[in-house]
C-alpha cells in the first residue's frame, strides 16, 4: 500500500512512520526513562533520610537519656553510695555510670547512620547503562 496524502486532514496516511514520528516517539521514551530515574533518585534518597532521622533520634535519645538520668538518679544513687563512702565519691560514680549509658546509646546511633550510603548507587547503574544502551544503538 502506497503512501497518500488525506483529503480531509491533509496528513500523510500509509504504512510507513515519518522521520518526526519516529523523533517524536523517541524524544517521548527518553523523556519517559529520565522521569523514571529521577523518581528512583528520589526513592533512594528518601530511603537514605530515613536512616539518618533514625540515626538522629538515637543520638537524641542519648541526650535525653542522660540528661533525666543526671536529674532524677543523681541524687539518688549518690545519697545511696553515701552510706558507704563520702558524698563526693558516691556523686563521682554516678556521674560516671550516667556517661557510660549516654556513651553506649551513641555508640549504638553511630552504628546505624553507618549504613547510609549517601548516593543512589542504582539510580546511577542504571543510568549508565541506559548511557551505554543508547550510544551502542545508535
Amino acid at each position: 500500500m502506497a503512501n497518500h496524502v488525506d483529503n480531509q486532514t491533509g496528513a500523510q496516511v500509509g504504512t510507513e512512520r515519518t522521520i518526526g514520528q519516529l523523533v517524536a516517539d523517541a524524544t517521548h521514551d527518553v523523556s519517559t526513562i529520565v522521569r523514571s530515574e529521577i523518581a528512583l533518585a528520589k526513592a533512594e534518597i528518601t530511603a537514605d533520610a530515613k536512616k539518618a532521622a533514625a540515626g538522629a533520634g538515637m543520638f537524641a535519645a542519648a541526650g535525653f537519656v542522660a540528661l533525666l538520668g543526671l536529674i532524677f538518679f543523681f541524687h539518688t544513687v549518690a545519697a545511696v553510695i553515701s552510706i558507704w563512702l563520702p558524698e563526693w565519691a558516691g556523686y563521682l560514680i554516678t556521674t560516671g555510670l550516667l556517661f557510660v549509658v549516654a556513651l553506649v546509646l551513641a555508640l549504638v546511633g553511630r552504628k546505624s547512620m553507618k549504613g547510609m550510603r549517601g548516593k543512589p548507587e542504582r539510580t546511577i547503574k542504571n543510568a549508565q547503562e541506559t548511557l551505554s544502551t543508547l550510544k551502542s544503538g545508535s
